[in-house]
């Protein structure tokens, strides 16, 4: 049958014809299309579609069947860069796509600093001036605990005096009624300011580095500390740095909020952002305490720690405290913080 063989769809069908596997009504089928139709490719298009839907589909052995690629995949028309979070699935797995990832970065536009041995090396005087009064406060409640500047600055170093005494009474059986706290934190400034402006410097190279941002334009220049407005003022008076930071922009856990506070509540660098008209996205904080870093983490603020104050064999033990409260860069030396400032501009922390 020449006439029949040329136009077969598969010769396999003459086999089942000829009753080698039997007869099968699929090819019966086929076999009279294609005598209706011995000119026509119609015949053979025509059984393969019959053939399609009464047989059952045969797969082919798994380790030949295609492999689905993901760059054969195209993304429903959806999945934009407007889309706030989108899932794509690929060979039956499915992971999420943040259009954040995809986003521009903000540009950094703000800068907020710490003031205490971030600006200035004020804590150790500071410490030392309060030391006495703390001892004294301990001392009138029979509480036998005693406290250097050195110690104070292991258990609260970050805190302003008010938090270091809320500290105390957590941490002792001792209670310090509204109006004792008052007096207390107002003669702790005292002595402390006496104590600043008699022998403050600020963090060495730090000048330097505000020059060379005063210089570029590019950045809003602001001091939010936990310590009291009026120590902050005359901490960066007594060195010389208040040229740059003019106006409105020192801010104080302790003076500035309606309810007095101290870092690591993020309340004063909420605030900061609010009155600067700043997001957190476009700001920067540099800090050099664990209570401080946690404050600008938790508004959402990226931060630079700085550990060039501690100690030399204290420095890669402050590295991991503040990496661990959030800090995305350390520096140990102002020398790095073009660096550092650098990586969180370009995305890369």
């Amino acid at each position: 049958m020449p006439y029949l063989t040329e136009y077969l769809p598969y010769p396999r069908e003459l086999r089942y014809f000829r009753g080698e596997f039997g007869a099968s009504r699929v090819t019966l089928l086929r076999l009279l299309l294609v005598i209706c139709c011995p000119l026509s490719w119609l015949g053979r298009g025509a059984a393969r579609r019959i053939s399609a839907k009464l047989s059952p589909r045969r797969q082919p052995p798994h380790h030949k069947r295609r492999a689905t690629t993901t760059s054969s995949l195209q993304a429903p028309p959806s999945l934009t860069a407007a889309s706030p979070r989108c899932i794509v699935s690929f060979s039956g797995n499915s992971r999420p796509i943040s259009a954040a990832s995809t986003a521009k970065m903000p540009q950094i536009t703000a800068l907020l600093f710490d003031c205490d041995n971030t600006l200035v090396l004020s804590e150790e005087l500071a410490f030392e001036a309060c030391a006495d009064l703390i001892n004294k406060i301990c001392a009138e409640r029979n509480l036998e605990k005693r406290f250097t500047g050195e110690s104070l600055i292991q258990e609260f170093v970050g805190q302003n005096f008010r938090g270091m005494l809320t500290s105390l009474q957590k941490e002792y059986p001792i209670e310090i009624a509204p109006d004792d706290m008052e007096r207390y934190v107002r003669m702790e400034e005292d002595a402390v300011i006496a104590k600043l402006k008699a022998a403050l410097r600020p963090c060495p190279g730090v000048d330097a580095q505000l020059d060379a941002l005063v210089a570029s334009d590019k950045y809003l220049l602001s001091v939010v500390s936990s310590s009291a407005l009026r120590r902050v003022r005359a901490s960066i008076e007594k060195v010389g740095q208040d040229k740059y930071f003019p106006g409105d922009v020192v801010f104080s856990a302790a003076t500035s909020l309606e309810k007095p506070t101290s870092k690591p509540d993020p309340a004063i660098y909420l605030h900061a952002l609010k009155k600067l008209g700043k997001t957190a996205q476009e700001s920067v904080a540099i800090e050099d305490s664990k209570s401080g870093t946690l404050s600008g983490t938790r508004a959402g603020i990226k931060v630079i720690g700085y550990v060039g104050p501690y100690a030399d064999d204290k420095k890669a033990e402050m590295d991991k405290v503040l990496r661990d409260a959030g800090a995305v860069v350390i520096m140990r030396d102002w020398a790095e913080f073009p660096a550092a400032l650098k990586k969180i501009e370009a995305g890369e922390v």
